[in-house]
């Protein structure tokens, strides 16, 4: 990447060090939920009584039982699924690199507060360097990741900070002095997405618009290898799609060669888990209702939800590419950053699942893009409403309590963020690259800025 500057140096410094007062905050939080008494698991007795009244849930707490994580087992290599859905013998519902990541955490833990206290050291360096990058490369709005309140809910609740961390050194890996080929820039960062593949699936969609990026040559083409006679670079895309789906194919292969059928299992399981009350998705909360509440409209409501959202969400990948594409048309350069950022905003709305973490995921587009600070500000207020209030929802339904107040903050959370996805999907699409002051504008920038300062005169 380029050299720092003094100032800048501060600002990413000041960055870091308020990122990890977030996490320490972030991890107290989802303590509260953790310590003795414990039961025969090690499981801390007070989780199930105040995990959603307090708001402190976590998955890492959660799954210290039941995926044979408290027994230290080595993940996926003596697994499976049942015919009802259950994982057994250490499968876990992520991918390989995840779940190695949770057997190292539980390493040396006995309870599940020490599960907890484990991976949040584990994952906390992944947070840190994220928060180093971002600042690098977009200066102060590198805030937004490192003291929002996102990273306060969610840097504890599951194992999303890895795969953040492989997204954004992509992009920095990209961004890095021109002395290395754009070939070679493109094929170290389509490694990372490989490696975030193997994480949490999501940054493998982002392979296909790195691939034209380095197709297209970069930023107004100037990175064209001089061995290219036309206006494509033909070899250096292809090398880019490889590396990705090689770098993924040499992660999973020895789990599938040991253990196919625990490796197998937890695709398996994501494959059959249903839209229901616990993924906050656009499908539960609005297409259900079109359906009868018997086990024929449920079934009915889950057979058009598994035919409609991956259609759905192939299509906005699609569009989005091709706006894309568009956009190079008239610059010169295809906008990579943009198009991933507009694909994950389709994946987060479209997808039968909604994890509330999967903000995390959207933050560091929201750093390293300009887009209005309405929107910004809109995200974080409808995240807010759905991360706390599904909690106090699901406390109210188990203790019996009326329920109606916090049902409307989560439809709310609900609506309310499939709304500024939508807006996202497009501003993203517009957006330029946010750059320190200290670093010139790219080519389509400038030339924006150009007119824009002769029209002012």
């Amino acid at each position: 990447m380029r050299r720092v500057a003094a100032a800048d140096r501060k600002t990413i410094a000041a960055v870091v060090a308020l990122c990890g007062i977030t996490l320490l905050l972030g991890y107290l939080n989802k303590a509260r939920c953790a310590g003795p008494p414990f039961d025969a698991d090690g499981r801390s007795l007070v989780f199930d009584r105040i995990k959603d009244a307090r708001v402190c849930y976590s998955d890492i707490q959660y799954l210290w039982v039941g995926r044979d994580i408290d027994h230290h087992v080595f993940p996926y290599i003596d697994g499976g699924i049942t015919a009802h859905g259950q994982l057994f013998g250490g499968t876990v519902e992520y991918p390989v690199l995840s779940g190695l990541l949770m057997w190292l955490g539980a390493r040396g833990a006995h309870t599940d507060a020490d599960f907890l206290l484990n991976s949040a050291v584990l994952l906390a360096p992944f947070a840190l360097v994220t928060a180093w990058l971002l600042a690098r490369l977009a200066g102060r709005a590198a805030l937004l990741w490192a003291i929002g309140p996102a990273l306060v809910l969610y840097a504890f609740h599951n194992w999303e900070l890895p795969v953040v961390l492989t997204t954004v050194a992509a992009v920095a890996v990209v961004a890095l002095p021109e002395r290395l080929s754009l070939r070679t820039r493109g094929v170290l960062a389509a490694v990372l997405l490989g490696v975030g593949f193997c994480l949490k699936l999501y940054p493998g969609v982002f392979v296909l618009p790195l691939a034209l990026f380095v197709l297209t040559g970069g930023l107004a083409g100037r990175d064209l290898p001089r061995s290219v006679a036309g206006r494509y670079d033909v070899r250096g895309a292809v090398l880019v799609v490889v590396s990705a789906v090689g770098t993924a194919v040499a992660i999973n292969l020895p789990f599938a060669l040991t253990g196919f059928r625990g490796w197998l299992a937890s695709f398996t399981f994501q494959q059959q888990r249903t839209a229901d009350i616990t993924t906050n998705s656009i499908w539960y909360w609005g297409l259900r209702n079109l359906y009868s509440s018997d086990a024929t409209g449920e079934a009915a409501f889950q057979h058009t939800v598994s035919l409609a959202s991956p259609a759905l969400l192939v299509a906005a990948f699609a569009l989005a590419a091709w706006l894309g594409w568009r956009r190079f048309t008239r610059t010169g350069s295809y906008p990579w950053v943009q198009v991933s950022g507009a694909m994950l905003c389709a994946f987060v709305l479209l997808h039968k699942v909604h994890s509330p973490q999967y903000s995390l995921w959207l933050i560091p587009f929201l750093v390293l893009l300009v887009v209005p600070w309405r929107l910004v500000v809109a995200f974080v207020v409808t995240d807010l409403a759905l991360g706390v209030g599904v909690f106090r929802y699901f406390n109210a339904l188990a203790v019996g309590a009326p329920s109606d107040g916090n049902r409307l903050i989560v439809e709310f959370g609900v609506w309310g963020q499939a709304i500024v996805l939508v807006a996202l999907y497009v501003a993203f699409l517009r957006a330029d690259t946010r750059r320190p002051k200290s670093i010139p504008p790219e080519p389509a920038q400038a030339e924006r800025s150009l007119v824009a300062t002769a029209r002012g005169r």
